[in-house]
This record gives structure tokens, C-alpha cells and sequence, in this order.
């Protein structure tokens, strides 16, 4: 088995290597490339990912490349993890709609919006590479905005793909301990960054209400300041919602903290990534050092080797993952990429279907945003000026035309080196 991981220079790789380490008895890989586009971060990483397959006594040749092709080809597998323009670049996602009065954010609001007009068509060039050099490959992305991404792939290319966040597992886990019902069915809905807990069964009863009772949270990601959800709130919503949606429901008071903060997050990630490759050139280390869970990717190895797992060995179990909705949610099109658990096998994932779902609230703000998304995959890969802004009017942590408009064009001229599609001589 050929595993390629595009963007191996991110200091989360180790978290992967690990993950195939620990699945080495049901995923028998004897090929890895480790891609990337920064030697430096390439050689770092893929130097302690070397020394961590040799140490565990892996036969599994490892690849430092960076040749997308040579990486794709004959892979069986395609994990994608890039950053177009890098840590600088998110740092200007988060700080140009500041002074917009407007949420500077890694994936809602504008600055996710331009993070998905850079990664949509480097995604797509990576698809059609795929499609020559690796045609039966599946390709998991964890590149954000997950979704977005996914409703791009999924409608303007026939690659096989899901879309993998590492919310929905810490979010599930976190209710049923609270709860103290480690086999509960949750029941998990929405969009990638959007979604909330529904249900919450066990022995043929629905815990929700209880939940919503006690204003129960969903875990909170590292990565985004949290203050949680209060009782009202939860009640107001009849769900519990997942921590991205702090963002919407407490837009005033996020925008605020945001601006009062010295360091945006990006900031943060960077002294962080450069700490962690400083540990990294340790040639005596071999192991996934724990400063590592300081960044907001806990778990999502686990996720995405059980998801290769799944459907290398045709496991059928189930796996909340971003795939096209086909009738799961009936208050969506087909062809909208839905947030959802799904069973995984080798023929990939078929969306569990939610019937009668009648919680009106979460039905417009799904479908909102989902208009939102699909303007936004239009707007990046058309390079439409009216089209990004079709998007940005329509969601909520922008809204206003005139603002959009102001910040979309300071941001598209801040990000001019990674958007070629919108500047066509």
C-alpha cells in the first residue's frame, strides 16, 4: 500500500505517522511520500516521520519529495493537509477584516472565504494530477475549509473523497462523557464547522432534552477561544451546538475578544510550528513530542488512519465525515456536502439518512450557510468578483455590502500572489 500525505512540512504529520504506527497490524503500508513545497519544513519533519517508522520497525519505505507527481503516483491513498500562502497568510485572514469591525477567522466568515479561494484551485490541480497518475486512489482532505473544499471537489470533479474534520469525534466523545453513556448513538448534523447534536440515544431513549436541560457544551477546540454556550442559548437552539457556531450565535462578544487579543492565532501557531521543528531536529527523537497537542488538531490522525482503515479493509463502520448529502438530510439538495456520520467501506461513504427532522432553526441556518459555500466554490473557481460577493452578503459574519465589499477587495489584493483566477490579464 502507497500512502502520499501532500503537505507534509506541517509540524501535525507526526500525528499521522503515528496513527499508521499504531494501525501497522491492520494497514500493511510499505510506501510513504511525504510532499511538500518548503524543503526546509520537509526535511524537519520528514526526518523525525523517517526516524519514527524505523524506530517502530515498520518495513515501509519513506519518500521525502517535492514532486507532486512523484508522490501521486500509483498512491492508494491521497491525504491532503496544505496551507496555500502558509502561516502569513492566515495571519492576514485573521487581521484585515479587523479593522472592518468584521471576524478575522481561519475558516468562518471572510477570512475562511479567502482561505477557500487559495485552496480550492490548488485542490483541484491536485485532483487532476491524481486522476492521471492515480486514478483509483481515494483523497482525504483535512486542508480547511474541509467543507467547502469537499463541495467543490465532490460537484466539479469525479475524484473519490471525504472531507475529514477533527471537531465531530471530540464533540461526540465530550457529550457522552458528560453524560456518562460511552455507547450512546449521537446523531450528528450540519456542516463542517456548523453542526450540532441532535440526538443522543441509548437503550431506545433520547437523552437530548436532558442535555439541553443542563446546557451540556460540546468540547471545545484548542484552536478557538471558547467561552461556551449558556443554558438559554442551548434551549433557544434545541441542540447542543458544536464550538465553531460561538462564532454566529456570539458574534459581538467574539469580534471584541478578537480585537482585544495581542497575538492573533496564527501568530500563536507560529512561535508554536517553530518551537516544534526546534524539537524536531533532534536526531535522538522518535516519538510525537507533546507540545505538539498544543495546536488544534487532537485526534485527527486517529480519524483519518481509522477512515483508511475503513476502507482499505472494508469495515463498514461509521465515521462523521463531509460527503454529498444524496437524500441524508431532506431539507437539502443531492449534491450539497453535508457534515454527517456516515458508513465507511471500501466503496467509501454512504450518508446516514436523518428522517423527519423537524428542528426549524437549524434547517434555515444549515441552508443559509450552504447557499453561502456554494457561492463561495463558484466565486474561486471562476475567480467571479460577484460571486464572492454574492457569498459574503449572504453570510452572517459579514452581511453588510459596503463593508464586504471594502474588505473583500483590500484582502484579494493583500492575497494577489495566491488568487491568479481573479487577476487574469
Amino acid at each position: 500500500m502507497k500512502i502520499a500525505i501532500i503537505g507534509s512540512g506541517s509540524t501535525y504529520t507526526p500525528e499521522l505517522i503515528e496513527g499508521i504506527i499504531n494501525k501497522r497490524d491492520s494497514l500493511p503500508v510499505t510506501e510513504l511520500y511525504l510532499m511538500d513545497i518548503d524543503k526546509r519544513k520537509l526535511d524537519i519533519v520528514g526526518g523525525l516521520c523517517e526516524r519514527m517508522i524505523k524506530h517502530a520497525g515498520l518495513n515501509c519505505k519513506v519518500v521525502l519529495t517535492m514532486d507532486y507527481d512523484e508522490a501521486l503516483k500509483d498512491a492508494d491513498f491521497v491525504m491532503a493537509q496544505i496551507r496555500v500562502g502558509k502561516l502569513p497568510a492566515r495571519v492576514l485572514d485573521e487581521k484585515i477584516p479587523l479593522k472592518y469591525n468584521l471576524i478575522g477567522q481561519e475558516t468562518c466568515g471572510i477570512g475562511g472565504f479567502f482561505k477557500a479561494l487559495r485552496t480550492i484551485p490548488a485542490m483541484l490541480d491536485i485532483v487532476e494530477r491524481m486522476e492521471r497518475l492515480c486514478p483509483n486512489a481515494w483523497l482525504i482532505n483535512f486542508s480547511n475549509p474541509s467543507g467547502i473544499i469537499a463541495q467543490a471537489l465532490l460537484t466539479k470533479t469525479n475524484i473519490k473523497m471525504m472531507g475529514l474534520c477533527n471537531v465531530p469525534i471530540n464533540a461526540i466523545d465530550s457529550v457522552k462523557r458528560r453524560l456518562d453513556l460511552p455507547n450512546a448513538d449521537v446523531e450528528y448534523i450540519g456542516l463542517n464547522h456548523l453542526a450540532y447534536i441532535t440526538a443522543i440515544r441509548d437503550n431506545g431513549y433520547d437523552y437530548l432534552e436532558e442535555a439541553i436541560k443542563e446546557g451540556i457544551n460540546s468540547a471545545a477546540m484548542k484552536n478557538i477561544p471558547t467561552s461556551g454556550f449558556d443554558v438559554e442559548a442551548i434551549k433557544t437552539i434545541g441542540a447542543i451546538p458544536t464550538s465553531y457556531l460561538e462564532y454566529y450565535y456570539y458574534k459581538d462578544s467574539k469580534l471584541k475578544k478578537l480585537k482585544e487579543t495581542e497575538k492573533t492565532r496564527g501568530e500563536v501557531c507560529m512561535d508554536i510550528e517553530e518551537q516544534l521543528l526546534d524539537i524536531y531536529k533532534n536526531a535522538e527523537l522518535h516519538v510525537k513530542p507533546e507540545l505538539l497537542s498544543k495546536r488544534g488538531g487532537a485526534r485527527y490522525s486517529e480519524v483519518a488512519i481509522d477512515l483508511v482503515d475503513a476502507i482499505y479493509n472494508d469495515l463498514n463502520t461509521v465515521h462523521v465525515v463531509n460527503v454529498l448529502n444524496n437524500g441524508a438530510l431532506e431539507f437539502l439538495e443531492d449534491d450539497d456536502v453535508i457534515e454527517i456520520s456516515a458508513v465507511v467501506g471500501k466503496d467509501g461513504a454512504k450518508p446516514i439518512p436523518v428522517r423527519n427532522f423537524n428542528n426549524e432553526h437549524i434547517i434555515e441556518y444549515i441552508r443559509m450557510i450552504k447557499a453561502y459555500e456554494r457561492h463561495t466554490v463558484e466565486a474561486a473557481v471562476n475567480g467571479d468578483d460577484y460571486e464572492a460577493i454574492r457569498a459574503l452578503v449572504i453570510n452572517p459574519l459579514v452581511a453588510d455590502y459596503h463593508t464586504a465589499k471594502a474588505c473583500y477587495e483590500e484582502m484579494k489584493e493583500a492575497h494577489r500572489e495566491y488568487l491568479p483566477q481573479f487577476f487574469k490579464e
